[in-house]
């Protein structure tokens, strides 16, 4: 039976990171690696799936390259594009020297511009990449994926196929703004990305924040935690706790009082309407 290529220890790596990963998390990223199969990670805006490709990329000592989805991304954006600019001036250049110019002058190698698909498969050692917010692009555009995907090669009409060489490790993230077609879900590993356990946060703080106090990172993330079960519109990720962690030790803090919440309020709730709700709650937190 062939075994599958050593990778590095990925939940060590992470740590090394600051990046703390969950048993579920570390066993799908090395099968990313070990079968060459897609991961779509889903789940709550913020609780760093994102997080999750930069981190793979740095632990595999490899490119990350991210293709943010939008409503309206089409193919063509997402693959490549011509430098017009730098077209014409060859063009002029050719005329007052008085040569000719066809199409292949024209439309070489030189004169494109790879985006972020195309440069995933023109490069020499497996980058990580990064499909970020899939569930805001359009069904087309996820039918353009699911090609891709299968076949790892592409048409550009003026050069030919394009046809990778070393296959991309490909992590898709979805915060489910729509739901996805059956077949971009079967052809991937899939994970929902929850909100940590307090346990779990209060050591994503540790090891993102190491000069933290214990009881303010304790209290920080009793706060997240607290706040989570109220109907907040925008409810806080982790990455909301940690920017608000990281404020409050920038401002020298050492325990979360009322004048630390009312001065840091704004790091982990971003509506006027959800700070206002989440008030009294707070205050029940905040030392006196």
């Amino acid at each position: 039976m062939t075994q599958p290529p050593a990778s590095p220890d990925l939940r060590a790596a992470f740590r090394e990171r600051g990046y703390v990963a969950g048993d579920a998390l570390v066993t799908s990223l090395r099968l990313v690696v070990a079968l060459g199969r897609p991961l779509l990670l889903e789940g709550p805006a913020g609780v760093g799936k994102t997080e999750a490709a930069k981190t793979l990329a740095a632990a595999l000592g490899t490119r990350l390259i991210r293709l943010q989805c939008y409503e309206g991304l089409d193919a063509q954006a997402a693959l490549y594009e011509w430098n017009y600019a730098r077209q014409l001036l060859h063009l002029r250049a050719a005329e007052v020297g008085g040569r000719a110019v066809t199409d292949a002058d024209l439309y070489g190698p030189e004169f494109l511009m790879q985006r972020p698909l195309l440069e995933a498969i023109r490069q020499d050692v497996s980058p990580v990449l990064l499909i970020d917010e899939v569930d805001r692009a359009d069904d087309a555009f996820e039918a353009f994926l699911l090609e891709l995907l299968a076949e790892w090669q592409v048409t550009v009409p003026e050069l030919g196929t394009l046809t990778a060489t070393a296959r991309p490790h490909v992590l898709l993230t979805s915060n489910r703004a729509r739901e996805l077609s059956d077949a971009l879900r079967r052809r991937c590993l899939y994970l929902w990305v929850d909100y940590p356990t307090p346990a779990q946060e209060l050591d994503i703080v540790r090891a993102r924040l190491p000069g933290i106090g214990e009881a303010l990172a304790a209290q920080v993330t009793r706060a997240v935690h607290a706040l989570r079960e109220l109907p907040l519109g925008k409810p806080p990720g982790v990455a909301e706790t940690l920017d608000w962690a990281a404020a409050l030790v920038a401002l020298h803090r050492d325990w979360l009082d009322a004048e630390a919440l009312d001065l840091t309020l704004g790091a982990v709730l971003k509506l006027h309407e959800d700070q206002v709700l989440a008030r009294a709650t707070l205050n029940k937190l905040a030392a006196p």
